[in-house]
């Protein structure tokens, strides 16, 4: 079993994505993390561009790290300098990082263009530069930019300089897709002719502007690379990197490569979601392999084949990857979802109970009128466990009033809520403001039933979507409202549905409220 290098470069090219931005404390948290996920090297930064790289790699030397090198990253040195005075080179020797990785030209159009000096002279730099640090750091991988728009452009002289970084002792020699525009028979062609000419091991480096970034990887282990360079969820500049979280479990599980022990692999869910975490990134539900959707099944053959075999319609078992199974709820559905779903609530129900096909009745029908439960699950439970008789009321509305009042054009509306609810044989009647309508409905409820329940202390509303469900009607369309609510250790999503938002707000905030208050009491 070949073993495949894992090279990470979420903390420098990652960081080069629109909408992120990590401070020290993120790259340390993160870098952290990829040690106990099991990458092999990890690239901090780039020691020479700014303060806070300097910083990082300081603190990095502090880390106990049991699985992975940090890594430093620059340049070759500048044009017409001396490769000993040259700053990006002496940052990287300062970083005290065991192993050094620096780009070079070898496109000759850049090489012409960009730097303006001979390709000579560009072999020259490439060949000094990786010498003088090998003479500084444990290993040297050179990273060739744009080699293959290079290699189609000028094929030789690519080589040559892939050649001028291995004379000089670089470890790896890394092809770099960097424009992202190779496609795989292309680069299949590439990697196999580079092989032949030079002896040092390969690696790759893939941008996704073509979205073949994974599989550009992919193919290029198959063809003798034996490091891999991406990112966790695939972020970076433009289109993003080559996704490590699809890389690594098609080499390792699909093709039999071995990038990570089988245990760390069942990290890789919760690596992808703690990155997206720390870059404030929405995690991306249909992602391959770690996406919530990864594994979810909706139409009722599906549901009904994959409760008899999973392989029916799952490519690998999820739990490899630290996945899970799904099943949804909608008007798709038929039986075999709805007891699946129950199994999940620890509901036990008989396939063939009139219990069943009646609540798929009433799903149908909710979902005619607009509801939807896929990413409502908690209304879903709580709708089974009505029909079963497994519910329990927690207080009773005796009416809200909610007023909005705006006193000056520049001045920020006023939205102030009154509700007036029955708990027991007391009944409770309170005000309170938001900054919206819904807003100040949600803090009313909760101020009128905290008291009974302090419990509800621990609940936040982590998002609100409001979705037009019947379009030409305009400011009359009915609405369907998505609540995500939790605690400190879960989330869950509730609806309601009505032409009226602020009813149909309510219906999703009392029945995540009772999901609360159903979980705390069984």
């Amino acid at each position: 079993m070949r073993k495949i290098e894992m090279y990470d470069t979420t903390l420098r090219d990652g960081s080069q994505a629109e909408d992120v931005a990590f401070s020290v404390e993120d790259k340390l948290r993160i870098t952290e993390k990829l040690d106990e996920f099991g990458i092999h090297y990890i690239e901090g930064g780039w020691p020479g561009s700014n303060p806070k790289d300097v910083e990082y790699f300081k603190k990095a030397k502090k880390l106990c790290l049991s699985h992975s090198v940090v890594v430093a990253f620059g340049s070759t040195h500048r044009p017409k300098g001396k490769v000993e005075d040259d700053h990006t080179l002496r940052s990287l020797i300062d970083s005290k990082a065991r192993v050094l990785t620096i780009f070079g030209k070898t496109w000759d159009f850049h090489v012409k263009e960009a730097l303006k000096i001979s390709l000579e002279e560009n072999l020259e730099i490439i060949h000094n530069s990786v010498c003088f640090l090998k003479q500084n750091a444990e290993k040297v991988f050179f990273d060739a930019e744009h080699f293959f728009d290079g290699y189609k452009g000028n094929p030789e002289f690519a080589v040559k300089c892939l050649q001028a970084a291995e004379a000089a002792g670089a470890d790896r020699l890394v092809l770099c897709d960097t424009n992202g525009g190779t496609l795989p028979p292309e680069l299949k062609k590439i990697v196999q002719a580079v092989g032949k000419r030079v002896k040092t091991p390969l690696g790759i480096h893939a941008h996704n502007d073509s979205e073949c970034a994974v599989a550009n990887s992919v193919i290029a282990v198959e063809n003798g690379a034996v490091q891999v360079q991406g990112t966790i969820n695939g972020i970076g500049e433009r289109c993003g990197n080559a996704n490590l979280c699809s890389i690594i479990p098609n080499l390792q599980i699909k093709l039999g490569y071995q990038c990570l022990s089988d245990e760390q692999m069942k990290k890789l869910r919760d690596v992808s979601r703690f990155v997206n975490e720390i870059s404030n990134l929405r995690h991306f539900k249909r992602q391959p392999f770690v996406g919530d959707s990864a594994f979810a099944h909706k139409g009722g053959i599906h549901v009904s084949a994959i409760r008899k075999r999973p392989e029916t319609y799952e490519h690998i078992r999820p739990g490899l990857v630290g996945n899970s199974q799904r099943v949804l709820i909608s008007d798709m559905a038929g039986k075999s979802n709805v007891l699946r779903k129950a199994e999940e609530f620890d509901i036990h129900l008989e396939s063939d109970s009139p219990e069943v096909q009646g609540i798929l009745d009433t799903l149908k029908d909710l979902e005619h009128q607009g509801f939807q439960f896929e990413g409502a699950e908690a209304s879903f439970e709580l709708l089974l466990k009505k029909a079963l008789g497994l519910h329990r009321r927690f207080f009773d509305l005796i009416g809200f009033r909610v007023i909005d009042e705006k006193r000056k054009e520049k001045e920020e509306p006023i939205s102030e809520a009154t509700i007036m609810v029955k708990v027991g044989r007391s009944i409770e009647h309170t005000a309170a403001t938001g900054n919206g309508p819904v807003n100040a409905l949600d803090n009313a409820l909760r101020k009128a039933l905290e008291k009974f329940y302090p419990e509800l202390k621990q609940v936040k509303l982590y998002d609100y979507k409001v979705r037009v469900l019947t379009a030409g009607r305009g400011t009359s369309a009915r609405v369907r409202v998505l609540v995500e609510s939790g605690d400190e250790v879960h989330k869950w999503g509730t609806v309601g549905v009505s032409e009226n938002i602020i009813e149909a707000s309510w219906q999703a905030l009392v029945d995540s409220i009772e999901y609360k208050l159903l979980k705390e009491k069984e």
